[in-house]
C-alpha cells in the first residue's frame, strides 16, 4: 500500500509540472510579463534604476523557457517514474528502489528550478523580496511548491 501511495505522490508532482506548463503556455504573454517584471525590477521602488535590472528580451525569454522546460521535464520524468514505480510495486526492494530514480530526478529538476530560478535569481539577484506585489504570490508559491516537492522526494527516496 505504501508503494502505491509513493507512486501517486510522484504522479501528483508530474501533474503539477504539466498543469503549470499548460498555464504558462496558455498565458505566454503573462509568463513573459512576470519574468520581465522580475528582471526589470519595476515592482520595486527605484528598482528599475538598479545596476542588475534588465529588460533584455533574450534574458526574459530565456528565463520563461527555462521555467517552461523545467516544468515539462519534471512532468515527463515524474510520469515515467510513477509508472515504473507502479509496475515495480510487487518487486524486491532493489528493483523498486531502482524504479524510483527517474521520479526522484524529476523532483530534483523542479526543486532546482524553484530554488535556483525563483529564490536565487529572482529573489536574491533581482531583489524580488523587496516587491510587495510579487513577494507572496511569486516567491511564496515557489517556496510552497519547492517545499512540498522536496518532502515528497524525501519520503519517496526512503529505502524499503
Amino acid at each position: 500500500m505504501l508503494r502505491r501511495a509513493k507512486s501517486i505522490m510522484i504522479f501528483s508532482v508530474a501533474l503539477w509540472g504539466f498543469v503549470g506548463a499548460l498555464h504558462n503556455v496558455i498565458d505566454w504573454d503573462g509568463t513573459l510579463a512576470a519574468v520581465g517584471a522580475a528582471t526589470s525590477m519595476i515592482t520595486i521602488p527605484d528598482g528599475s534604476q538598479s545596476w542588475q535590472a534588465t529588460s533584455n528580451t533574450f534574458v526574459i525569454w530565456f528565463g520563461a523557457l527555462l521555467i517552461l522546460g523545467a516544468k515539462l521535464t519534471t512532468g515527463g520524468m515524474c510520469t515515467l517514474g510513477s509508472i515504473r514505480m507502479w509496475k515495480a510495486q510487487s518487486a524486491n526492494s532493489t528493483a523498486y528502489n531502482a524504479a524510483k530514480q527517474i521520479a526522484l530526478t524529476g523532483c530534483a529538476v523542479a526543486i532546482i528550478m524553484l530554488f535556483g530560478g525563483f529564490i536565487i535569481i529572482a529573489e536574491s539577484w533581482f531583489e524580488l523580496w523587496r516587491s510587495e506585489s510579487m513577494l507572496a504570490p511569486v516567491l511564496g508559491s515557489a517556496f510552497r511548491y519547492g517545499g512540498m516537492i522536496s518532502l515528497i522526494a524525501i519520503f519517496v527516496a526512503l529505502k524499503d
